[in-house]
């Protein structure tokens, strides 16, 4: 069915009051869109994160009167009168089709091909990881995962042991098993991160050699000779106590999530654990990769 959306300029502070006056109106959903276009960064378990300049999205039904919904946000205490907003048609599509019609099979490094699970493979002879992200972030489009999965398709990691630390689809534990890694373990706190791993695991026949988690069910003491993080800049810097323990000596860590104006405080927070090399950059993204010292 079409549907018809408000768009509202406001503060972080007052984003969610308002998404909830929207909501009071009508709104089957509100979103909330960063005016810098920066990410709306995910916070911690049990954080209160608010965003800067911020768009809030009120999506409404076609046939809803839209006159009343903007009188009633020009009476709300957070809004002037001649508050800035926008409303647009949103054309009927499916969306799901759409996206999966553009999702192509995608190169990274010299081995290792991410592809659809509904499209054909474009070299049998690679080293091919079929991927349905279903609910879970990964696809390799983002370029965070396009330089976490180059970096391992880099490593020599026949034999080894990996944790992929907010594993999401599962996309990096998957590609490190299918690239020579004997076994895998993902912790994520989504429970549909879990179970979208464990499905993309079954696909590309390595669930055997992959271990899931929630954070709570986590056996005591896990360490890997690779270890891999793609989140974001603040939850690599609060959790770099826990995280940078993961790593054996002598053993690879790799950070990403992290815009190039982050990356400093990312790698102070390591510093004192990790040679760090040279961060890497693509597209105003980061990724952060060094060896855990011997002592």
């Amino acid at each position: 069915m079409p549907w018809i959306q408000i768009k509202i300029n406001t503060t972080g502070a007052h984003a969610e009051e308002l998404g909830d006056a929207l909501i009071e109106l009508g709104a089957v959903s509100v979103t909330f869109q960063d005016t810098h276009d920066n990410p709306v960064f995910e916070p911690l378990p049990g954080e209160t994160r608010l965003w800067g300049d911020t768009d809030i999205i009120g999506l409404f039904d076609a046939e809803t009167d839209m006159e009343p919904v903007v009188q009633s946000m020009g009476q709300h205490p957070l809004l002037a009168a001649d508050y800035h907003y926008k409303i647009e048609q949103i054309e009927d599509k499916d969306w799901e089709r759409e996206w999966m019609e553009n999702f192509h099979p995608m190169r990274f490094g010299e081995r290792l091909w991410i592809c659809p699970s509904w499209r054909d493979v474009p070299d049998p002879d690679a080293v091919n990881v079929m991927l349905d992200p279903g609910l879970a972030f990964g696809t390799g489009t983002h370029p965070t995962t396009a330089l976490c999965l180059a970096w391992l398709d880099g490593l020599d990691l026949a034999g080894k042991t990996i944790i992929d630390f907010g594993c999401g689809s599962g996309i990096l534990a998957i590609a490190a098993l299918k690239l020579g890694a004997a076994q895998a373990i993902g912790i994520d706190i989504d429970p549909q991160a879990i179970q979208a791993s464990r499905d993309n695991a079954e696909r590309n026949g390595v669930s055997d050699r992959l271990s899931l988690y929630l954070p709570h069910q986590q056996p005591d003491n896990l360490s890997a000779d690779v270890v891999v993080a793609n989140i974001l800049a603040g939850p690599l810097r609060e959790l770099a106590p826990l995280i940078g323990v993961l790593p054996k000596a002598g053993g690879h860590l790799g950070l990403s999530g992290v815009l190039a104006s982050q990356a400093e405080s990312v790698c102070e927070a390591y510093a004192d654990r990790f040679q760090l090399d040279p961060v890497a950059e693509r597209e105003e993204w980061c990724r952060i990769t060094g060896i855990r010292a011997s002592a």
